[in-house]
This record gives C-alpha cells, sequence and structure tokens, in this order.
C-alpha cells in the first residue's frame, strides 16, 4: 500500500456549506483549542453561617454527621443563587444516608423521565425520576459517579458555569475505589465536595470490617490541594459546608 507523500489537506471554500458548519460549531465550543480559566466571572451568593443556625446549637437528641451533612444540604437547596448549582451524586445507599426525602423534592434525574411505576410509589419519598432532576443516581458503580462528580467540579473553568456537586458514598468506598480520579480532580482544579458518608468506626457495620473505615484521610492527605476534614460534631459541617 502506497500513500502520496503530497497528500494534501482537506478543505472547503470560504463560505460554503461545510466551511460555515465547521466554524459554527467550534465558535459554540468557545475558540478552536481547548481552554481553562482560573476563575468563574459570574458572582454567586452563598449561604451565611447564620443561614445554618440550627446546626450551630445543641442538638435535642444524638445524631450523625452524615445526617447534619443532608441537613445543610437542604439549607442550601432553599438558596435561590445556588439551588440550581447543586449537584448531590449517590452510587448507592440513599436511604442510609436519610437523603430519600430529596427525591420527591428535587428529583433523580434521567434524560426519559419515570419509565416505570417504582416498587416504593405509595411511599412519601417514593424514587421519583424526572427530566429536570437534579440527583444523580448513579448505581453501584464508584468510577461513574466520580465522573459525574468530577465533569461539575471543573465545570467553573472549562464552561465559566459554577456547580456544587457533592459525591456522598460509603466513606470506604470512596478514595479506595477512585484514587486515580481524585488525584485527576487535583490536576484539573477540581471544586467540589467528597463526602465519606457513616465513616469511621461507626455502629453500622454493614458487612462486617468492609464499612468500617478509618483511613480515607491517610489516602486524601496525598493529594496536596484536597483539603480534608474530619468532623465530629454537627456544628462543624455547618462551619465546613458554606
Amino acid at each position: 500500500m502506497q500513500i502520496s507523500k503530497k497528500l494534501p489537506y482537506i478543505t472547503f471554500p470560504e463560505g460554503s456549506e461545510e466551511h460555515t458548519y465547521l466554524h459554527a460549531q467550534r465558535q459554540k465550543l468557545h475558540g478552536y483549542l481547548p481552554s481553562r480559566q482560573p476563575n468563574f466571572t459570574e458572582k454567586l451568593e452563598l449561604p451565611s453561617l447564620q443561614d445554618f443556625g440550627a446546626l450551630l446549637e445543641e442538638q435535642s437528641k444524638e445524631i450523625s454527621t452524615t445526617i447534619a451533612f443532608v441537613r445543610a444540604l437542604n439549607v442550601m437547596l432553599k438558596n435561590k443563587s445556588i439551588k440550581d448549582r447543586l449537584v448531590p451524586i449517590i452510587a448507592d445507599e440513599a436511604r442510609t444516608f436519610g437523603m430519600e426525602g430529596l427525591f420527591r423534592q428535587i428529583g433523580i434525574y434521567s434524560p426519559n423521565g419515570q419509565q416505570y411505576t417504582p416498587q416504593d410509589r405509595e411511599q412519601v419519598a417514593y424514587y421519583k425520576e424526572d427530566e429536570k432532576g437534579q440527583i444523580l443516581q448513579e448505581g453501584i458503580n464508584e468510577l461513574g459517579a466520580g465522573c459525574s462528580w468530577l465533569a461539575a467540579a471543573t465545570s467553573y473553568s472549562t464552561n465559566n458555569l459554577p456547580m456544587i456537586p457533592f459525591y456522598i458514598y460509603y466513606s470506604m468506598f470512596g478514595f479506595q475505589r477512585i484514587g486515580d480520579l481524585c488525584w485527576a480532580a487535583g490536576d484539573q482544579q477540581a471544586r467540589g465536595f467528597l463526602i465519606g458518608g457513616t465513616s469511621g468506626r461507626t455502629t453500622l457495620n454493614g458487612e462486617g470490617l468492609q464499612h468500617e473505615d478509618g483511613h480515607s484521610h491517610i489516602q486524601s492527605l496525598t493529594i496536596p490541594n484536597c483539603i480534608s476534614y474530619d468532623p465530629a460534631y454537627a456544628y462543624e459541617v455547618a462551619v465546613i459546608m458554606p
């Protein structure tokens, strides 16, 4: 097989249908070369610490920091400036985290809407899928959830559209399963929250030691620009979130 060394590039006359179409697509992508910007230009009104007042006070009964996070997320969903920018991402166990109330409140994203009757349809917090849903329910797919989180966490730079993703997972199945993606997130200066739910030597053993995570922070601390917290009280979660 011989290929001519003089094989020319394909060109289209300026003003032709093909030429116009190709250049129009590049303009939709904001130029001819990929680009990133260090900061977004839009100004968002973030909630103040006082908005989380209920979590700053002494709790009437004992709650987990996971529940404190869910309550803080509900506070943020009431903020008109950022509520549409929040991206809750779940790979599994939404009900274990106490997040089923969000199913009806903001819905689970599905490009085709609800295509079936969910088994729990008679419940108040039933499994509601919607074309305009906000929750990304990825199934037991930590890598897929991690990719969704990374796309949303870098949107401020690639699209000048700041999003605030929260990927919550069983703590033992976070950095241990998607460590490479977390490192890539550091490289790309991603901005978002990775939440290790039911973390530590918790009473929720599940299937034994595989749920008793006590070392995630050792892994997260290897990523220089990953800021890690290990809150023990609800008020600490409230301070971290804003």
